[in-house]
């Protein structure tokens, strides 16, 4: 629990259980300028980043939402200054070895979706780990998107696709939506009911395309470090004042 998260246990009373989003994603912007604000350096809005999102992770199990998956390192994110980058690689491997025990007793199912190959050889290790041993949890799963970009997420499965249809082993016309998504990273998993992002931008960033096809999205202006149960309430109130319809009338 973070030292500024509210005392939001129950879901609140102005929410319908039964409107709630089975799937809710996070772009957790704004960690940069929370630290620079407050004159610090940006690696310490990284660490309360971390904080706030472990909370929401506890918040949507005891709300009852099903899955929970953050965008946490892009595929442009390589582009940041290399002592970042660096920390954040070691972070991530930190967090998952801390963690794991917690996740356990939780019922949390971790996953993680992109190219982790490119990932350092310690953190992958770290990863294998913990996907291992929370695969039969079922209390909530927490899919991490790290070293993700939903551009290349679309070439790598056309190319596996392609490469089968080479191979004889799939027909040109047997191709569909259902056959495409089981080739994205995200074969396994739910397409998102609210995609959330915090700290005023209005954009995916390269974040989900494929399967924010119908996804609502939710902006504030709240930066990620400062993103609380309360300010979850106000983002899951707004989804469900939305209508939707799936392009149907």
């Amino acid at each position: 629990m973070t030292a500024q998260s509210t005392n939001l246990e129950s879901l609140p009373s102005d929410l319908k259980k039964e409107l709630l989003p089975l799937h809710v994603a996070v772009i957790m912007d704004g960690n940069g300028r929370w630290a620079k604000r407050r004159g610090l350096p940006r690696i310490m809005g990284h660490k309360r980043g971390v904080d706030i999102l472990k909370d929401l992770l506890r918040c949507c199990k005891d709300w009852g939402i099903k899955a929970l998956t953050a965008y946490a390192f892009s595929t442009e994110n390589w582009g940041r200054p290399q002592e970042e980058v660096e920390f954040l690689m070691t972070l991530f491997q930190r967090v998952l070895r801390q963690e794991l025990r917690e996740m356990l007793q939780e019922n949390v199912r971790i996953g993680f979706v992109g190219n982790l190959k490119a990932l350092p050889n310690a953190l992958q290790a770290e990863i294998s780990r913990s996907m291992e041993e929370t695969k039969d949890n079922r209390g909530i799963d927490f899919n991490v998107a790290t070293n993700y970009g939903g551009r290349q997420e679309i070439i790598q499965a056309c190319r596996a696709i392609a490469e089968k249809v080479d191979k004889g082993l799939l027909q040109p016309h047997e191709i569909d939506e259902a056959t495409f998504e089981d080739h994205l990273y995200t074969a396994q998993n739910s397409d998102p009911d609210l995609i959330i992002r915090t700290s005023g931008e209005m954009r995916l960033s390269n974040f989900l395309l494929w399967q924010a096809a119908y996804s609502e999205i939710y902006f504030t202006d709240t930066l990620w470090p400062d993103f609380d149960r309360n300010e979850f309430r106000k983002a899951l109130s707004a989804y469900q004042q939305r209508d939707r319809r799936f392009g149907k009338v």
